[in-house]
């Protein structure tokens, strides 16, 4: 019978093994902020159902645009699961987005009460500081590529 064991050697000696070493590395240095994807998606959904569970006093405008900016921060906190290369250039954009939620109660409302004021603040708070953070992480990582 012929001998069919295998002899397992490591990868020192394998050609392609300096290749090998800098795509994984490659790889890993894409997902340096990935612990802020679950805290962007999870402030967007809190967004979008926000109006109902802050009870928004009948404001059918103001609950419609939590609910839209709710669903746009919500795909991106997935964008930045799924696709991280890409999604990470509109990290600037969830700053904006937080931004727009702390002035928004005044000029979308009009005339808003507590519980809709405090509720945008703290959200655009949240999500402007993710924003900042995924921001500075992508900045740090591409300065020390070059």
């Amino acid at each position: 019978m012929a001998d069919v064991s295998h002899h397992r050697t490591d990868l020192r000696g394998h050609p392609d093994v300096s290749e090998m070493r800098e795509r994984y590395a490659r790889l890993l240095g894409e997902r340096d902020v990935v612990f802020v994807d679950g805290p962007v998606l999870l402030a967007g959904l809190y967004l979008a159902v926000s109006p109902w569970v802050v009870h928004f006093s009948g404001n059918t405008d103001f609950a419609m645009h939590n609910l839209i900016l709710g669903i746009c921060v919500a795909v991106l906190g997935l964008g930045l699961t799924v696709a991280p290369t890409r999604m990470y250039s509109l990290c600037w954009t969830m700053c904006a987005i937080g931004v727009w939620l702390i002035i928004s109660p005044w000029v979308v409302a009009g005339s808003p009460d507590a519980g809709m004021i405090w509720n945008n603040i703290i959200v655009g708070a949240i999500t402007c500081l993710l924003g900042l953070v995924a921001a500075g992480m992508v900045m740090r990582s591409r300065k020390a590529v070059t």
